[in-house]
């Protein structure tokens, strides 16, 4: 038994039914333009396999459904009450292929080569097994695939770095904690992302895990970051 797993998937089934939410509090919305920078990423073609891992409620998948209409896509997740949320969201939507599956990303059940694109929106850094997820997503990508990541970072310039960390700190997890009323998932979330090796750190990471043209393009002043590497 993997115990930093069960503590995840515990921690998010239960903030999933503010998940949302609180989402769209914190960011002031910017999580919706993050996400659209996602779908801009994709490859060119109609009938694209995609599997987005930590899917949580299916916002992406949902954006690359929209985007991308005949796209086959499943979510995985390894919280139930969040692919419980993803699948009713997701549902009016239909898609050829699609649905939701329980899965661990350091254990991937798909054969290999089995999609074009693997996304991963703010869930990389909850991997408990960050190396073996990445070479996982290279693994189940078809020659040529593209991973795509949107992960939270930290600003470069130092004086905005400061005041975000503030907010990051202690201001967040309260508003958090409030809306959510499970305080210690948000305070998780400042110690994730401040632990997180993001920037150049996370595309070395992706380069030993055998992707190539890796780039990274951050976001909202390096607040996010946009991840894209393609399996040679």
């Amino acid at each position: 038994m993997n115990k930093d797993r069960d503590h995840i998937r515990y921690m998010f089934d239960a903030i999933a039914f503010r998940y949302d939410f609180v989402n769209r509090a914190l960011s002031l919305r910017r999580d919706v333009a993050w996400r659209k920078a996602m779908v801009t990423a994709l490859p060119e073609g109609r009938d694209l396999r995609v599997l987005d891992l930590a899917t949580g409620t299916g916002d992406v998948t949902l954006a690359i459904r929209k985007a991308r209409p005949c796209a086959r896509v499943i979510g995985a997740d390894v919280a139930r009450e969040m692919l419980r949320l993803s699948q009713k969201k997701n549902a009016p939507s239909g898609s050829p292929g699609g649905g939701v599956v329980q899965a661990d990303a350091a254990v991937l059940c798909w054969r290999e080569s089995a999609f074009d694109v693997v996304t991963v929106a703010f869930g990389v850094r909850n991997f408990t097994e960050l190396d073996a997820g990445l070479r996982e997503m290279h693994r189940v990508l078809r020659p040529g695939g593209t991973a795509i990541i949107l992960e939270f970072s930290l600003p470069a310039n130092g004086m905005l770095r400061a005041a975000y960390l503030l907010y990051f700190r202690h201001l967040l997890p309260r508003i958090a904690g409030l809306l959510s009323r499970q305080p210690d998932a948000y305070r998780y979330l400042n110690r994730s992302v401040e632990a997180f090796p993001y920037g150049q750190d996370f595309c070395d990471l992706l380069r030993a895990a055998g992707f190539e043209n890796i780039a990274a393009r951050p976001l909202t002043l390096g607040i996010a970051t946009l991840y894209t590497g393609r399996k040679g």
